[in-house]
């Protein structure tokens, strides 16, 4: 029995001081935990060209938050941006702070930076008694660059009369920090490109002028360096109001049920009366078709690849012009207005059809209302369009010199007889094609102007 009495004390001797080491365990390792506090900071940008705010986000679950201080380094001075002391409170900092959010702004011109390399450091500790009572240290770096100059640009053509509807070409000098250049025309951006082995940072950019732009328009050079700085210049651009037809097109039964079937697979499911059938391709399709020919801008050529004139259908007469207004009858009543994009072409059936310059086929096949198509692309935005084509004679990625046979003339799409649409896009506006045929504007429009760089070297 005395026995059983020395082993039950033994055994609350030994649990007694498991218990306590237990808890001196618990306590040290509570005072001395490890887990460093986690700091979040966005954003991150690379460049800074002005005033910044960063948004910052910081958290210890453990002992809670002590301090977090921003700072800033260059060249041999360091500048605290933002700094945060948080006070110990409860047992074991248990109603202290364990996350803290908040947004502070660098500014540049407040702490007198300089243009150049500027280090970014959030430093954050917390209550734990490590490192000599000073708490586990959280530590980012961020390198960003401080620029606050925008980028150089200026014309070097002078002169610029430009119809509306039509295109033109502006020849412009841009510092080499520009990263984007060329010109908006309102809220239309039209990109200019590098002029090969220019040192002297010589750039070309086509542009057009929109049907709808109105009288009151902003035209102007733009350029934007890779830290986000950017900078405008006017030039002297005079627009020229044009006048444009109204063309009454009467649409029949006879023409719908003629033209239906090309259309099948869009009308797929439509249980539609005639009219509906026709403005849903009218309408819906063709601005579907649209956006398809705008698209086609990322694909152009970063360099010139057409020469000279550009050349029209052979033996071939004017059925529709650019810019015409059409108006559409149905059964004696107005459905529907459209704008015309292009020139409509109409020699002897099935006529070969060729490239009216040289470029590079980016697209051949089905295009909704203009049926089979062929786009070429002659570099730096500009692209030339070939439709309601019956045949098509070349291959996605073929080069193509001006005069070499693309196809034949057809009807396909919502075309009323056999005749080639022909349309020229810059930068996915199209523009009136009929100012690519004359030589004398190609000589005052684009000629000259690309002579200019030569004459400022």
């Amino acid at each position: 029995m005395l026995k059983k009495k020395k082993n039950t004390g033994l055994y609350l001797t030994i649990t007694l001081i498991v218990l306590v080491l237990g808890a001196i365990t618990w306590f040290l390792m509570t005072l001395f935990e490890s887990e460093k506090p986690q700091i979040q900071l966005e954003p991150l940008p690379d460049f800074l060209t002005g005033k910044q705010d960063l948004n910052l986000h910081v958290k210890d679950m453990k002992r809670g938050l002590r301090s977090v201080t921003v700072s800033l380094k260059q060249g041999g001075r360091e500048i605290t941006a933002f700094e945060k002391q948080f006070p110990f409170s409860g047992l074991f900092n248990a109603d202290g702070i364990h996350r803290f959010d908040t947004t502070f702004s660098l500014d540049p011109g407040q702490f007198n930076l300089r243009d150049g390399r500027v280090d970014l450091e959030v430093t954050v500790r917390d209550y734990s008694r490590r490192n000599g009572g000073d708490g586990n240290l959280a530590l980012m770096d961020h390198k960003m660059t401080l620029d606050t100059i925008p980028p150089a640009i200026r014309a070097i053509s002078r002169l610029h009369y430009i119809n509306v509807g039509g295109a033109g070409l502006v020849v412009y000098q841009a510092s080499s920090d520009a990263l984007k250049s060329g010109i908006y025309v309102n809220t239309l951006f039209f990109p200019g490109y590098p002029v090969a082995d220019s040192a002297d940072g010589y750039h070309v950019c086509y542009f057009g002028i929109p049907l709808n732009i109105g009288k009151d328009h902003e035209i102007y050079l733009w350029a934007e360096d890779k830290a986000g700085n950017q900078s405008n210049a006017v030039f002297y651009c005079r627009v020229k109001q044009k006048r444009f037809r109204t063309e009454k097109i009467n649409i029949t039964d006879r023409f719908l049920n003629k033209i239906f079937p090309y259309f099948s697979d869009y009308l797929k499911g439509m249980d539609a009366e005639n009219l509906d059938k026709f403005l849903k391709i009218n309408q819906e399709l063709r601005e579907k078709n649209t956006a398809a020919f705008a698209q086609l801008k990322d694909r152009t050529s970063a360099d010139r690849l057409w020469s000279g004139v550009w050349t029209r259908l052979e033996n071939a007469a004017n059925m529709a012009r650019f810019g015409d207004r059409r108006k559409y009858y149905y059964k004696g009543k107005e459905v529907d207005q459209q704008t015309h994009l292009g020139v409509d072409l109409a020699s002897l059936a099935n006529s070969h059809v060729q490239a009216a310059n040289s470029g590079t086929v980016i697209f051949a096949g089905n295009m909704g209302i203009y049926g089979k198509t062929v786009v070429l692309d002659h570099g730096q935005g500009l692209a030339s369009t070939y439709s309601h084509l019956n045949g098509i004679n070349v291959e996605l990625g073929q080069e193509m010199a001006k005069g070499d046979v693309i196809g034949t003339t057809g009807q396909t799409g919502l075309a009323g007889g056999d005749h080639l649409h022909f349309g020229v896009m810059v930068n996915g506006l199209f523009v009136n094609p009929i100012e690519w045929w004359d030589p004398h504007w190609i000589e005052d429009n684009v000629t000259r102007k690309l002579n200019l760089m030569e004459d400022v070297k």
